[in-house]
């Protein structure tokens, strides 16, 4: 795993940064006056340049070396001056005696090609200085020009670097403040964060407080649901404890016989509530955003049906299916499959021997599941989908769970679940409607 990255090292290389922008910027800017003010000025420094070497050869005498000599000292004089600044000009300084070329700074400059000319005469001693020029002024990037510019650049970073490492350390001392409450906390303590009077630090700080309260929101939930879990399989477990005491220490074959039924049927009733139950916290758990795939739902809910049938066969209840042709949808399969047999059990549950459950799927696509059970009445249709929820009254054993897990999974699979009565009167019609979820019952 690789070091973690330091901001505090990457908010002073952004300032270095700007900073050096900022510094090549003004350079580039001073660069351009200067060869602006250069080329402006040409005329005048030329002129001034070539009548210092006119004059400076007129207190000598008439010697051709020494002429020379006095030139390549002015002209070398003129290159350290123009590259302390790191301009330079293409130019040319020569110097005649009696018509005798004596001196010449560049010997291999090309012939007179739209170059300015400045020339100086003194006829009386027959000397000749004359001073070309090219009329662009170029840069020429020397160690001195290196120096002169970026010096100042160089000697200001310390003064500059260390109170920009003090200021944004000192400005990041909140967001370190933040980070020592959240270390100092217990596992357990998810109250919210005070208020952050910065505003930069205000979205973390918001951040972490709604993450908090989502933490807290699913910790409650958690200690209910292990609360009402508790609750619900203390009464099978007594049961099966209390037939497991009769069938030890009962004599009579009689009594053994009917304490091993209770014990069966304890046991199947602490099976049943355990699957319902981690059929409801998969369901709680299964992410919204998993991808769905097309599905054949008339096929789907043939398959349920047979799953089904068996437990039918046994109460005697008919199943009639009434599907239209194949219903093609994205669903989620699995907690379609769940959704289907929640509601066709119920129907075939709460139905009496003999009687018939139908299921139709139309074209809407809806599926409506009806059975001649005792139904549920209008004002607690709603809490039905509440779990652990038992209509009072009922003489079925259940967990309580089964219409809360259909729910879900309807809202899995975009539909929506309803409750209603038959058209005659007898039993429930649970009617699941797709194309209409209910995300916020998925809480």
């Amino acid at each position: 795993m690789s070091p973690p990255k330091s901001l505090l090292r990457r908010l002073l290389i952004g300032f270095m940064l700007v900073m050096l922008a900022i510094w090549l910027a003004a350079l580039a800017h001073i660069a351009w006056q200067v060869k602006v003010d250069q080329a402006r000025q040409t005329s005048i420094v030329n002129r001034a340049w070539t009548r210092q070497i006119m004059l400076n050869m007129q207190s000598l005498p008439s010697d051709p070396a020494a002429l020379a000599r006095i030139g390549r000292g002015i002209e070398a004089l003129r290159l350290d001056m123009f590259r302390e600044t790191g301009f330079e000009t293409h130019a040319q300084t020569r110097v005649w005696l009696n018509g005798q070329l004596v001196y010449d700074s560049d010997p291999d400059a090309p012939p007179d090609d739209g170059w300015v000319r400045w020339v100086e005469r003194d006829a009386a001693r027959g000397i000749v200085v004359e001073r070309r020029e090219k009329p662009n002024v170029d840069w020429v990037f020397t160690p001195s020009a290196a120096k002169y510019l970026f010096s100042p650049l160089v000697y200001s970073l310390p003064f500059v670097l260390l109170p920009a490492w003090f200021i944004v350390r000192v400005g990041l001392r909140p967001l370190r403040a933040v980070a020592q409450a959240l270390e100092a906390r217990g596992a357990a303590e998810l109250a919210p964060l005070p208020a952050s009077p910065y505003r930069e630090l205000a979205p973390v700080v918001d951040a972490v407080n709604r993450l908090m309260r989502r933490l807290s929101e699913r910790l409650a939930r958690e200690h209910e649901f292990l609360a009402d879990a508790a609750h619900e399989l203390k009464t099978p477990l007594s049961v099966v404890q209390l037939n497991a005491h009769l069938l030890e220490a009962s004599t009579d074959a009689a009594r053994k016989t009917e304490a091993g039924a209770g014990l069966r049927e304890g046991v199947a009733r602490a099976t049943h509530a355990v699957h319902q139950l981690l059929a409801y916290e998969r369901a709680r758990q299964e992410p919204t955003d998993a991808p769905l795939q097309d599905q054949d739902l008339a096929a789907l809910l043939r398959e349920r049906i047979a799953v089904a049938a068996p437990l039918a066969l046994q109460r005697g209840v008919d199943i009639e299916l009434r599907a239209a042709a194949p219903v093609i949808l994205p669903l989620h399969r699995e907690s379609m499959a769940a959704l289907l047999d929640n509601v066709v059990g119920n129907a075939i549950k709460y139905s009496p021997d003999g009687a018939r459950v139908d299921v139709c799927l139309d074209a809407g696509p809806c599926i409506t599941v009806s059975d001649q059970g005792p139904g549920i009445p209008p004002e607690l249709r709603a809490r039905v989908f509440e779990r652990f929820y038992r209509v009072p009254g009922q003489d079925q054993a259940g967990s309580g769970l089964g219409l809360a897990i259909a729910e879900r999974a309807a809202a899995r699979n975009g539909a929506r679940i309803t409750l209603d009565g038959r058209p005659d009167g007898r039993g429930l019609a649970v009617r699941i409607a797709f194309g209409v979820s209910h995300p916020e019952r998925m809480l």
